[in-house]
């Protein structure tokens, strides 16, 4: 296994090279530090796919279909320029630098947990570009990667106190539309229909279709309305967050956002929008998180634990296609997308042997 000094380099330059996903020349920059690292590490360069301009890249061991598949990504949300105010720092045995938790430090691991091992054969890397705007242009490739595969494992950074992430929320994202008529709000406002007053009864409405008791979460988030402040709205709208733990869940609230109606005389509603990503549940994981423990356990590191969280990954669809998924494998630490976003840089040898001892069990079949 690397030792902790060339792991820090290979992170260090993923990180001095900026790689905010809306920038396709910065994520095409970014994706080529990444392939000169995967290459001089597994001595083979890696296929570039680039799709609605974003790079991302893959390389597949052996001449048979592929049985386990790492996926990361190298796009961060970071801005052109965040190094000026967040520079890379080694300090204190804690990583410092824009994406090192979320999750450039994952993507380093993950070739260096693979180099180490003695057959590759069966093993698929993916490295997308696209993922904090929600992979738009990588699902199709994500899912097509993980189809016939027996596991999926994911190097997004570890939960807190570096537990391995075996359930995230699915997630839905709907726009609720309402048109009315405008008027002149002091003249003769009995003449509108009053799209502000629509939006407030679906609000309302909208909002009640959560569930505590299953985890199901649906926020109304972003609202907008009117033109003028003496004008009867004739449009507006607002946006709907939705996280679920099931795909039941999620089925039941898109069935019934879709089911809405207007309460306001002569206003009109629309419904767009429905799921994004399906959840991962806690039976997609639950055999992998085992073997995981029990590797563990055997390479003398702390006992594992596990977290459920409300954020989504690319691991979301790996899931939701059907393939045992395990996410959360990658750098421990805190604050991703915040200032303070770190990695401790004690953990990373234990963690990247953890991975590599997991996939050489998965690629044998050993139970």
């Amino acid at each position: 296994m690397a030792a902790l000094p060339e792991l820090l380099g290979d992170i260090e330059k993923l990180v001095t090279c900026e790689s905010p996903s809306s920038d396709l020349a910065a994520v095409a920059a970014s994706a080529d530090v990444v392939a000169r690292v995967g290459a001089r590490l597994l001595g083979a360069a890696p296929e570039r796919i680039v799709r609605e301009g974003r790079t991302h890249l893959r390389w597949r061991f052996g001449t048979g279909p592929s049985r386990v598949l790492l996926l990361g990504h190298h796009d961060t949300v970071w801005p052109l320029g965040s190094l000026d105010t967040h520079p890379y720092t080694v300090e204190g045995g804690v990583l410092r630098g824009p994406g090192c938790f979320d999750m450039k430090a994952g993507v380093v691991m993950a070739l260096h947990a693979v180099a180490a091992l003695t057959d590759r054969a069966g093993v698929t890397i993916l490295v997308t570009g696209d993922e904090e705007l929600g992979s738009p242009s990588s699902r199709a490739l994500i899912e097509d990667e993980a189809a016939g595969c027996a596991a999926a494992l994911v190097l997004e950074a570890s939960a807190d106190g570096g537990a391995l992430k075996t359930e995230r929320k699915g997630t839905s994202i709907y726009r609720v539309r309402a048109h009315g008529r405008a008027a002149h709000a002091g003249l003769e406002p009995e003449r509108g229909v009053n799209a502000t007053v629509e939006l407030a009864h679906r609000i309302l409405a909208v909002a009640g279709f959560a569930d505590a008791g299953y985890g199901t979460t649906v926020t109304p988030t972003l609202l907008s309305a009117g033109t003028s402040v003496n004008t009867v709205p004739a449009s507006g709208e607002f946006a709907v967050d939705v996280r679920v733990r099931t795909v039941a869940e999620q089925e039941r609230v898109d069935k019934e956002m879709h089911a809405i109606r207007s309460a306001v005389d002569g206003a009109a509603v629309e419904v767009l929008g429905g799921p994004n990503r399906p959840p991962l549940e806690a039976a997609s994981s639950q055999v992998l998180f085992g073997r995981a423990q029990a590797i563990a356990a055997r390479l003398g590191l702390p006992p594992l634990t596990r977290a459920a969280v409300g954020g989504a990954s690319d691991g979301n669809f790996t899931a939701g296609a059907g393939v045992p998924t395990l996410d959360g494998l990658g750098a421990v630490g805190g604050g991703a997308h915040a200032d303070s976003e770190h990695v401790l840089v004690d953990e990373l040898p234990g963690r990247t042997a953890l991975l590599s001892a997991l996939v050489a069990d998965l690629l044998t079949g050993a139970s």
